[in-house]
């Protein structure tokens, strides 16, 4: 489609619409949003949008928060409802209420460049008159939609470039709350069910019990509109659906006729259930995050005190805690590839034992997923088994022979084999060091489960038994210190 096709088709688009750029000045208007607004284009071409509508109250600061807001994510942004007066050519002002999108448009370099609006307004329906019937009122209101909808159907190659608002609306008649209008938003989010000419408890009867009708009763007898955030509701959303939890922004504004008698109930709103749930696991995400934190300073904590109180230079040290530090970091790094959900047993034996230089290195077992906080576990115990036969065992000369298996028991324990042979003649150790007591207290405290260490000449042996179920069990507190 050509430019020249592009302007006309703007110009005559029965919606008003505007285009502004990222200074808020009007760079386009189309005709129905000048005689919707009383200006000429020559009025608008490069005004600031705030200086031809100035409002220094709560609607104008809505207006341009949304606008700019459009401006920096990128987003489009919908105020439903908004009441803001627009001033008559004797230079009184005439009190309008307005529904406006605002949709971001790109440039070539997809930045964001233009915003723009279309705007609908819906003051008639904050003005509808008390009749014998609550259909003749709404007449108008339905047939100019049905019209803009018409007309927006005739630019199909447009519906991708201006979006329709989100927001939904409907108009409730008498003290039954009888439904006379809905928007498609509205029905949409009522699963397609057909509602108008139905009061509310029997169109939705699932909300009876929630409160809803109640609500609307009060609002209609004492005349206060009420509004709420983030509402929980159970809703059946899809065509003989079960009822689903969704979140609503909404509010209850009450319709008075000439003489201020409450007619009915005007009610918008937004549907905020994506926003919200991704709020909450946000929140989840947060405090598991808070929680592995602590977990781990706790390691690191233990680690720091007991490898100081285990060796006589500060070398010795630093060669020490570094070591355990970087097993511990291992294993984060395995569990942040997996999303922190689990992590391969292969994986964490091949990760702390790398390479064995010189010496034969076998390992064989089934494959296993063990959860977060074993896999922190294992991998500390496996790095002071490992440093332990780098130093003193298999894996300390040429020769040496190191073998790790794992195998499901009966019972549905899981039990990891640790091996050596060949390597210099093994002397039971005369006191407990660090890595034994890291070795027993680990298995014990955080795994629940139990390590039988043996020391015949030939080459230190160990057995792990970790307690069915291993994988996915919960991560419990922090870890208590390591010599228990």
């Amino acid at each position: 489609m050509s430019l020249i096709d592009f302007e006309r088709v703007f110009a005559a688009l029965p919606s008003p619409y505007m285009l502004l750029d990222r200074d808020l000045r009007y760079v386009a208007a189309n005709q129905s949003y000048l005689e919707a607004t009383g200006r000429t284009l020559e009025d608008l071409l490069g005004q600031h949008i705030m200086e031809q509508f100035p409002n220094p109250g709560e609607s104008g600061r809505r207006l341009e928060e949304s606008l700019r807001k459009v401006l920096a994510t990128g987003e489009a942004d919908t105020l439903a409802y908004l009441p803001y007066p627009i001033a008559n050519e004797d230079g009184t002002l005439q009190n309008r209420y307005w529904t406006a999108v605002h949709t971001p448009v790109y440039d070539a370099a997809q930045r964001v460049a233009y915003v723009l609006q279309n705007t609908v307004d819906v003051t008639e329906f904050a003005r509808l008159r008390a009749t014998s019937s609550p259909f003749p009122s709404l007449l108008a209101e339905t047939s100019l939609i049905e019209r803009t909808l018409e007309a927006e159907e005739r630019s199909a190659e447009f519906r991708q470039l201006f979006q329709q608002a989100p927001a939904f609306f409907a108009v409730l008649s008498g003290p039954d709350h009888i439904f006379t209008f809905t928007s498609d938003s509205y029905v949409r989010l009522i699963g397609g069910r057909e509602v108008i000419g139905q009061p509310v408890a029997e169109a939705l009867p699932e909300v009876v019990g929630q409160g809803f009708v109640t609500l609307l009763d009060r609002v209609y007898a004492e005349g206060r509109a009420h509004a709420a955030e983030g509402a929980r509701v159970m809703l059946a959303t899809s065509p003989d659906g079960p009822v689903e939890e969704v979140f609503l922004d909404f509010s209850y504004n009450p319709v008075r006729d000439s003489s201020g008698q409450v007619t009915g109930i005007f009610v918008q709103g937004m549907d905020r259930t994506d926003s919200v749930r991704a709020h909450q696991r946000q929140r989840r995400l947060i405090d598991e995050l808070n929680h592995r934190v602590k977990n781990t300073l706790a390691i690191v904590q233990s680690i720091a005190s007991l490898t100081l109180r285990s060796v006589e230079d500060l070398a010795t040290f630093r060669e020490d805690f570094a070591g355990r530090i970087s097993a511990l970091a291992r294993a984060h790094d395995m569990l942040s590839a997996r999303h922190w959900e689990s992590t391969d047993l292969e994986t964490i034996v091949r990760e702390e034992l790398g390479e064995a230089t010189g010496a034969t290195l076998s390992i064989s077992g089934p494959r296993r997923l063990v959860d977060a906080k074993t896999t922190v576990a294992l991998a500390l115990m496996l790095h002071e088994m490992s440093v332990n036969a780098r130093r003193h065992g298999a894996l300390s000369r040429p020769g040496g022979a190191l073998s790790v298996s794992w195998q499901d028991r009966p019972d549905g324990a899981l039990a990891l084999d640790w091996q050596e042979r060949g390597g210099p003649e093994v002397v039971v150790p005369t006191r407990t060091g660090f890595g034994t007591r890291l070795l027993r207290a680990t298995a014990a405290g955080e795994l629940g489960g139990t390590i039988d260490l043996r020391y015949p000449p030939e080459g230190f042996s160990a057995t792990l038994v970790l307690p069915a179920p291993h994988p996915g069990q919960p991560e419990g507190p922090a870890p208590r210190a390591l010599d228990g």
